[in-house]
């Protein structure tokens, strides 16, 4: 391995055990370890995504910063929730929500992670970072058709998907209802994003004229991907485990709540095994912290306000006078005098 290559091997793996930790190891200490002490040291990782951890450093990075993309959008999406993405910082682990009960949180947690890891690999082969992916070979840039041809760097969403499905559902390697209900929502997270790329295309010709295009696709922002799955959690689907005739499925998922008998729900619905408790209250086992100290705010009938999100136990108010630079002039030349308000505001906390 070069030296270019090995230093950034190495800042790789300081920053996944950032991703991991939280903090940083002293460079010294991953320089002494190398990729395969860093890899028995993930918690939570089974032994066949350790074995893809040694063989691939350089993807195991990225699977790290897809693991945070999507915590990150999993705690922007139900920042106003009485659920808030909590269970993700209660361990440090990549993959903590394997802990959650089968309720449709756990369903959005499992769907927005796979999802993150194959937006991160995706965005890691365009930009050139991995070494066995690249551009979408299949886009051909002399391809062209009725007034455009492919051209640039179109996305390799299918290797993106391929690789994310890989490490992720290799977890679930017994077919009980849990696992089949994880691999049922890391598919529909993976297919979300493949629901999410677009074509964008740039205009060739003489003065601004159109009479050649040269398109190529790309992912949309990953939040687009996190506002599609959580209409996928609004309309989460209950099902349960039965036993099929042939020996290839011997079970299968099927809709609890069907007209249809033995119904199968759809490869992009988010699924759970057992319904929501209502997070008021403190509960380790079904991953809800409670409402009590929770902001809210008082006139808002949505979940953020105060009448919800404390669950009827009420709330307290706090109030404090924030001191602001105001009425600010400009003075040739060249000052600014500001004068200074005091403004009073309140802020509410659940009991």
């Amino acid at each position: 391995m070069g030296a270019k290559r090995q230093t950034k091997f190495m800042l790789g793996i300081v920053y996944l055990c950032y991703c991991v930790y939280g903090n940083f190891l002293a460079l010294s200490s991953v320089v002494a370890f190398g990729a395969n002490i860093i890899c028995n040291k993930i918690p939570d990782l089974v032994p066949k995504q350790r074995s893809i951890c040694q063989r691939r450093p350089d993807a195991i990075v990225v699977v790290g910063e897809g693991v945070k993309l999507g915590v990150q959008e999993c705690r922007y999406q139900f920042r106003n929730m009485r659920w808030n993405c909590t269970h993700i910082s209660s361990r440090n682990s990549l993959f903590a929500h394997v802990h959650l009960v089968p309720n449709k949180e756990a369903a959005f947690s499992f769907a927005i992670v796979s999802a993150g890891i194959a937006y991160a690999i995706t965005q890691a082969c365009s930009r050139g970072n991995l070494n066995r992916c690249g551009c979408d070979k299949s886009k051909l840039p002399n391809y062209s058709h009725h007034g455009w041809k492919w051209g640039g760097c179109s996305a390799d969403v299918k290797y993106g998907l391929s690789f994310s499905r890989n490490f992720v559902d290799i977890r679930e390697f017994t077919e009980n209802a849990r696992a089949l209900m994880n691999v049922h929502n890391n598919r529909a997270g993976r297919k979300a994003v493949k629901e999410n790329v677009i074509t964008e295309c740039k205009c060739h010709g003489v003065s601004g004229s159109c009479t050649m295009k040269t398109c190529w696709t790309t992912l949309r922002p990953f939040r687009m991907i996190g506002n599609h799955l959580m209409k996928k959690y609004g309309t989460a689907r209950l099902t349960r485990v039965i036993r099929g005739s042939r020996s290839l499925r011997p079970v299968f998922l099927i809709l609890k709540k069907s007209k249809k008998q033995n119904r199968k729900p759809r490869r992009s619905d988010l699924v759970c095994l057992e319904p929501s408790p209502n997070y008021c209250d403190y509960d380790i086992n079904s991953g809800s912290l409670g409402t009590v100290g929770r902001r809210c705010l008082r006139e808002s009938k949505q979940p953020i306000g105060c009448d919800l999100m404390c669950c009827g136990r009420g709330y307290n108010t706090h109030q404090y006078t924030v001191t602001v630079q105001c009425r600010c002039k400009f003075y040739w030349c060249c000052y600014v005098r500001c004068e200074k308000c005091s403004n009073k505001t309140e802020e509410y906390t659940c009991k």
